[in-house]
């Protein structure tokens, strides 16, 4: 049997209702490890926690924050290669992605460790003489902090740190398919010295504890990334309760190559952007929207890189993209194949399951070409390692064409064009914008975040994040 891994409510670390099995998707025989599976009550009690722990942590000094992150960063980074080599096996990404994602992981917690001793606010005059006016920013509360399977260690950090260096405490509940990387980082933070209830982890179903967090009173704030179809009952219910809520819910990235471009680096953008982790970002460039000139050259060459690559158990060495996270994700990404088939777009490369040494959820990386924008496929994220070409005539038909989506997260250009560059940067309707770079890929010290339907609210990452984390407060005094 597996080592049971439980909840941590209040400081301690109890039992759930039952106990769910943690399977890697590169061998389905490998279990990772077994996790307790908290309850609605437990949700409750760690609700109860972290409204009770607030106060102390609110008042608590920079310095006491500081050291906590900082020992939390030192240990992840000491361990990134045990860590990433646990993320592999659980979520599926190769090793090097994974001992990447958790190096990040560990630099988001130095930043927001230096974060604790750079907060600022401002003293100035009143327009009333002899009035002093101080603008100070405040912790909200109780955070309910909600996180997806794609990026296990990640994500968890860009809001757990933040929120804890703001002076908030933590209800984190991670996604059920992905406990390890979480279960892993809580264990982290609490022997590097959280106070009791600061931060509280349940694990579980979301229509169990996550419906729990979203129908309580005491829950001041909610940041969640995910579907936009639960982000929008996530909106719905913060609504009810008046709470601030942070949204992250995907996108349908277009990357954008004109004439000019070069070919190999346009290529490698691609490639890199739309099959890499097995597409499963949700800034991943899943709509290649090339120019005429360029456009057979551009998919025979990437054609060829994707005849090249490896799919295989994400621990092997050599192995360029791993498995699909589960069987649920693998059959929607096969029910998108074959819409695109249905739709008339030609199947240029891939979309094949495969067979390797171990049982596993293996997709050949998949290229539609013959593609037009209002079809399904460039319409709705598939979240896979699927992307479509779309042919245009010049730029304008480019942009307008990238525009043309309910999403707005992540936009690229691939040019020569310092003009169109300069162009696409001002009036891409995208919260970030990459020139020659991948669509996916962003730094942990800048803000991170979209538009229409990807975000809603506050940026994540970087400065910005005290944005959602804190609250202003404008204070008079007539001395």
């Amino acid at each position: 049997m597996s080592e049971l891994h439980h909840n941590l409510i209040g400081g301690e670390w109890t039992d759930g209702d039952d106990v769910i099995a943690n399977i890697n998707p590169s061998n389905t025989d490998d279990v990772v490890g077994e996790y307790a599976r908290a309850s609605e009550a437990d949700a409750a009690r760690a609700i109860a926690a972290a409204r009770d722990a607030a106060p102390a942590w609110a008042q608590s000094g920079p310095q006491q924050r500081h050291d906590i992150l900082k020992a939390a960063s030192d240990e992840i980074m000491t361990r990134r290669e045990e860590l990433g080599r646990l993320l592999a096996r659980e979520e599926g990404k190769t090793l090097p992605e994974g001992i990447g994602e958790a190096a990040r992981a560990g630099q988001i917690f130095g930043f927001f460790a230096g974060e604790c001793l750079r907060q600022a606010g401002d003293k100035i005059a009143s327009v009333r003489p002899g009035v002093d006016v101080e603008i100070t920013r405040e912790p909200v509360g109780a955070v309910g902090i909600i996180t997806p399977w794609n990026f296990p260690i990640a994500i968890p950090a860009w809001k757990i740190a933040p929120a804890l260096a703001y002076g908030n405490t933590v209800v984190f509940k991670p996604a059920e398919l992905v406990p390890g990387c979480a279960w892993a980082l809580v264990d982290i933070l609490k022997r590097a010295g959280l106070p009791d209830g600061v931060l509280n982890l349940v694990m579980g179903r979301g229509s169990v504890v996550g419906q729990a967090m979203l129908d309580s009173p005491d829950i001041d704030a909610i940041t969640f990334t995910g579907s936009v179809a639960t982000g929008k009952s996530v909106a719905a219910a913060c609504a009810e309760h008046m709470r601030k809520v942070q949204l992250e819910m995907g996108g349908k990235n277009p990357l954008v190559v004109l004439d000019d471009a070069a070919l190999d680096t346009a290529v490698e953008c691609a490639v890199n952007g739309a099959f890499f982790s097995t597409g499963q970002r949700c800034t991943a460039s899943s709509r290649l929207i090339v120019a005429d000139g360029i456009h057979d050259r551009f998919v025979a060459a990437v054609t060829e890189r994707l005849k090249g690559l490896v799919v295989d158990d994400a621990l092997k060495e050599g192995t360029h993209i791993g498995p699909v996270v589960d069987e649920n994700q693998l059959s929607q990404d096969e029910r998108y194949l074959a819409i695109g088939r249905e739709e008339g777009a030609t199947l240029a490369w891939g979309g094949e399951r495969l067979n390797r040494d171990t049982p596993g959820f293996y997709l050949q990386p998949a290229l539609f070409t013959e593609t037009s924008n209002d079809m399904r496929i460039n319409r709705e994220e598939i979240f896979g390692p699927v992307a479509s070409v779309v042919r245009v005539k010049d730029y304008d038909e480019a942009l307008a064409v990238a525009n043309d989506t309910a999403f707005g997260l992540s936009a690229g250009i691939c040019t020569a064009s310092l003009k169109h560059a300069s162009h696409f940067k001002r009036n891409s309707e995208a919260g970030m914008v990459m020139v020659n770079l991948p669509t996916a890929g962003v730094d942990y010290h800048v803000p991170f975040g979209g538009r229409k339907g990807s975000s809603y609210g506050p940026r994540e990452q970087g400065r910005y994040a005290a944005e959602f984390y804190t609250t202003v407060k404008t204070a008079y005094t007539l001395p």
